[in-house]
């Protein structure tokens, strides 16, 4: 009995401790208001790790204390964002802001001015954070907008950061947006102690942000003075946000996340300026680096009617802070080649100092900008930087060129590799096509080529990806396929089981489909979908390899650009060589039937809520098997909505336009007759 009522003691004792630590950081990161010491802090901290050591059983994942704790990782696992990270439309003077502002009156057809929230643009890291019945479950980077890397262990480490949200009505699901940052002192602070221990020191507070948050042991993460600002909202799911987007943030703020107290609400195009002009005197009194300024039309349901283009939101600007502008010389041009291929024209400039950094070097961008511009080598040009942007050639002198300045040539073949280069009609970017070949591509190719949507060859993950092309044992995807148990055994912590295992993996990617096959070739601009809709059409390798830009144009949704990326691909001889190597290693997939044989041919599906029995990726792929087209949102043209747990505003809108609704167990049965 006395055990049992001393055990009672120490979990009501664990539970209160954990609800005091939770709420003093509230008060300190949030509300930026301690009630207590530091020293206090730490001695209610000290306390709970005692009472949690003699009962481990007692321990949570959201325990204040268990904000470093996990082992180092060996690489980070793939996020892929249900509502993509966007980014943003920049603009430089107030002339921009005005048309913005002028655009958006436009698309809404209104004379009635706009009103917009403000914040401050931070020179961070930008992040995903889930919360699930107000638990962390997640976090990740943005990475392409579409897909990031898994980091949650690195983000429990920012104390600002709460594990669990505090408050009422909290969603069943929540995925915070924000940017992770390091304050200036602490920018200061890390440098001289790297200084002192004779260690690399960071060229600015970004860079260290960012390679803090991309640290695979926590630990370091944990050293690192780390904030956070959120600024909206992704997924959310069983709860319904307000009708503004500052009392979104407001909202954020009551569950305990960190928002600016920056954050203001004006009206039109002026009150954004004078929100610009405020906060460039208050820039440099800030304790964080901030590169602008950012706008956002306030009512959510007019951001819904203006929508997005490309990537980016047509109710949100950044409004960027002007760059320091020196003159210097062009002594010479190189052409670099990216992971993706694209060719950037770097000029070699007579090292000068622009924002308290020499630079030497200076991005052209591409061709367009070169013409444009008229930039020469051999002559004097304006050299801008802003914060952690790259440099770039602003313009010419044109008065100081000398008689030897010599015009810049686009190569006709990647310096790299010598496959041809492909610079298509209208497309300021020229790219090398030897996608599978090139070595400056090889790493991001490859690690395309194994990732799960791709070939799916588990354990092949970046940071071996990095070894086995360092170590030359690979050096075109084809080489997979070729590596064997003793090779493996002697990488960098790589056993005889983890070889062995990797070789299961390898030798089960070589069966496949033919859409996967198609989209781990990593062909510029062809996605899943893309990749489908070329399998369906051209039902063999041969069939496509062979099709001309007319005959991919008859494909639905791909148009002259895309057509001419995949002519150009296959066109390529290093290319067609890889993929029959492939092929000879076992690489094989079942033939394709003809679509419109398909039972669910011509039919539009929406999913939306969580299914009991099968994910969303696995809903989708079963459906597509059967020829069904799966959209990401409601329309009239919409066949069947399905409906599981905690549904959206689609399922609203289904009902609205009066399409046939499926929820759970009927879906399931749905399928089942197939």
């Amino acid at each position: 009995m006395g055990k049992s009522r001393e055990s009672g003691r120490i979990e009501q004792e664990i539970e209160k401790l954990r609800e005091q630590l939770n709420e003093h950081n509230y008060h300190y990161y949030v509300l930026d208001d301690p009630v207590i010491s530091d020293a206090e802090y730490d001695r209610l901290f000290e306390k709970l790790k005692i009472l949690e050591s003699q009962r481990p059983d007692l321990v949570t994942p959201d325990s204040p204390t268990q904000r470093v704790g996990a082992p180092p990782l060996k690489e980070f696992a793939e996020v892929k964002h249900e509502i993509p990270m966007l980014s943003l439309e920049n603009a430089f003077v107030p002339d921009d802001i005005t048309a913005f502002d002028q655009r958006i009156h436009d698309r809404l057809e209104t004379s009635s001015p706009i009103e917009y929230c403000c914040e401050p643009k931070l020179d961070g890291l930008a992040m995903s954070i889930r919360y699930e019945n107000g638990l962390l479950v997640q976090a990740a980077t943005r990475g392409d907008g579409a897909t990031g890397e898994d980091v949650t262990e690195n983000i429990k480490t920012i104390k600002m950061v709460p594990l669990r949200l505090r408050g009422d009505n909290i969603p069943r699901i929540l995925e915070v947006r924000g940017e992770v940052f390091m304050s200036k002192s602490g920018f200061d602070k890390l440098n001289s102690l790297a200084q002192k221990k004779g260690e690399k020191i960071f060229a600015n507070p970004r860079n260290a942000a960012a390679g803090s948050v991309r640290q695979l042991d926590s630990q370091i993460t944990a050293s690192r003075p780390l904030e956070i600002y959120c600024y909206g909202v992704g997924l959310v799911e069983g709860y319904k946000l307000p009708d503004k987007h500052s009392d979104i943030l407001k909202r954020l703020s009551h569950w305990g996340l960190r928002v600016s107290s920056l954050v203001e609400v004006v009206k039109g195009a002026d009150g954004c300026l004078t929100y610009y002009q405020h906060m460039s005197h208050k820039r440099e009194k800030l304790p964080y680096e901030i590169d602008g300024v950012v706008y956002k039309v306030n009512d959510i349901a007019l951001q819904e009617k203006l929508g997005f283009v490309s990537r980016a939101p047509r109710w949100a600007i950044a409004h960027k802070f002007p760059a320091e502008e020196v003159n210097t010389i062009i002594e010479a041009v190189e052409f670099q080649v990216g992971r993706t291929g694209a060719l950037t024209p770097v000029a070699r400039l007579k090292p000068v100092r622009v924002h308290g950094v020499t630079v030497s070097n200076a991005t052209l961008h591409n061709m367009d900008e070169i013409q444009r511009k008229d930039i020469h080598v051999g002559d004097t040009v304006i050299v801008r930087r802003a914060g952690d942007v790259i440099p770039e050639v602003a313009g010419v002198v044109r008065k100081l060129r000398p008689g030897s300045a010599k015009k810049i040539i686009l190569p006709t073949h990647c310096p790299v590799c010598r496959s041809a280069v492909e610079h298509v009609e209208g497309e300021a970017v020229a790219r090398c096509t030897g996608g599978l070949f090139c070595a400056a591509q090889r790493k991001e190719t490859i690690k395309h080529f194994a990732s799960r949507r791709a070939m799916d060859i588990e354990g092949l993950g970046d940071k071996l990806v990095e070894q086995l092309v360092d170590t030359r044992l690979i050096e075109s995807v084809a080489d997979i396929y070729d590596l064997t148990q003793t090779q493996l055994e002697n990488l960098e912590r790589m056993g005889e089981k983890s070889a062995q295992k990797l070789l299961e993996q390898i030798e089960k990617s070589k069966s496949t489909t033919y859409a996967r096959f198609l989209y781990a070739l990593g062909i510029r601009e062809v996605g899943e979908a893309t990749a489908k809709a070329l399998a369906n059409h051209f039902r063999t390798l041969q069939a496509l390899q062979s099709a001309t830009e007319e005959d991919l144009q008859s494909v639905p949704d791909i148009g002259p650009v895309v057509a001419a990326h995949i002519a150009h691909f296959f066109q390529e001889r290093h290319n067609r060589d890889i993929i029959s190597k492939l092929i000879n290693a076992g690489v094989h997939w079942p033939l394709i039937k003809e679509s419109n044989h398909l039972p669910l041919s011509g039919k539009t599906f929406v999913i939306t809520g969580t299914l009991s029995n099968m994910s969303r990726d696995e809903a989708k792929e079963r459906l597509e098997k059967l020829g069904a087209k799966v959209a990401g949102s409601v329309s009239a043209k919409t066949s069947y909505v399905v409906v599981g747990v905690d549904p959206g505003s689609k399922y609203d809108k289904a009902r609205e336009l009066g399409i046939p609704i499926l929820d759970d167990k009927q879906f399931h049965a749905f399928l089942n007759k197939f």
